[in-house]
């Protein structure tokens, strides 16, 4: 049995509901139930078969609406391993760095090319972090306070998740300096993140190595499976090509309001909402989230 979920931007009505239940039934994918999530917001279908093309003839229904489809059985996840950068919070921070030596055009270039997959991402990394050589230690503060704003949704996700029994990973290409403090203020369980270099109260050009890069996002979500967890209860989101692996390795992979190559590589998306889709994906509706 499988599940398709409408999650609604705007608002999901019972027409929308029997307009998906005719086309999962014309396209042969066996329909047998639906019902209510959230009235108005969300509602789970449930069909028999074909997976693949459930999700293709559902990709426009409604007026934003945000389509996840899986297998019923194990849709409440046990692991969450996250993106951070315009993930679980709004901007890209070395962007927003950037801006405090006056030369955040060049850096969000490199970075927006990066993330599409069109640039090494190692590569990338250096060339950017050497442009902030000089930059005083004090403007990674300043940045964290000033720019940096958590993603809607995501600390019901986080905080619900780890009370229903689940881990959760925070997992960044950035910089420990943000997702330390990131995954405190959501309630992450740990984060992993490169190490900027510093020196007499400034940025000296250099990350530690190893770099956090795509391979390494996938061996945290390896390591969590070799732990114990099934490879069938774990989450991943993200928006870059980087997180292309570790989406792909996740019982359910998420691009998140994503890159092209990373919407074609991920088993599924959010295109329209916040990440509280990712809950109702799990069947968990609002009234059962935690919030605080």
């Amino acid at each position: 049995m499988f599940v398709a979920t409408l999650v609604a931007s705007a608002a999901l009505s019972e027409g929308d509901i029997a307009e998906s239940v005719a086309r999962l039934a014309t396209a042969g994918c066996a329909p047998v139930d639906s019902k209510w999530l959230d009235e108005g917001k969300a509602a789970d279908i449930f069909f028999g078969s074909d997976p693949v093309t459930a999700r293709a003839v559902l990709s426009d229904i409604g007026d934003r609406v945000d389509v996840i489809v899986q297998p019923a059985m194990g849709r409440e996840k046990k692991l969450l391993i996250a993106d951070m950068d315009s993930t679980m919070i709004t901007v890209e921070c070395i962007d927003e760095l950037a801006g405090y030596a006056g030369i955040k055009p060049q850096i969000a270039d490199i970075t927006e090319r990066a993330m599409r997959g069109e640039l090494d991402f190692a590569g990338a990394l250096h060339e950017r972090v050497a442009l902030l050589k000089g930059l005083a230690d004090e403007a990674i503060d300043r940045c964290r306070a000033e720019r940096v704003k958590i993603m809607p949704g995501a600390r019901a996700l986080v905080r619900t998740m780890k009370a229903r029994g689940a881990a959760t990973l925070l997992v960044s290409g950035g910089f420990t300096r943000f997702t330390g403090p990131v995954a405190e203020e959501i309630g992450f369980d740990r984060a992993v993140a490169n190490v900027l270099e510093i020196a007499d109260g400034a940025l000296i050009g250099t990350v530690e190595l190893p770099i956090v890069d795509a391979s390494r996002k996938r061996a945290e979500l390896e390591a969590a499976i070799e732990g114990g967890i099934d490879r069938a209860l774990t989450l991943a989101v993200g928006d870059g090509a980087n997180d292309i692996p570790m989406i792909q390795g996740a019982g359910l992979g998420v691009a998140y309001h994503a890159k092209p190559k990373t919407r074609e590589a991920a088993g599924a998306e959010v295109v329209h909402g916040d990440l509280s889709v990712l809950l109702y994906a799990q069947g968990i509706g609002s009234a059962e989230w935690v919030i605080d």
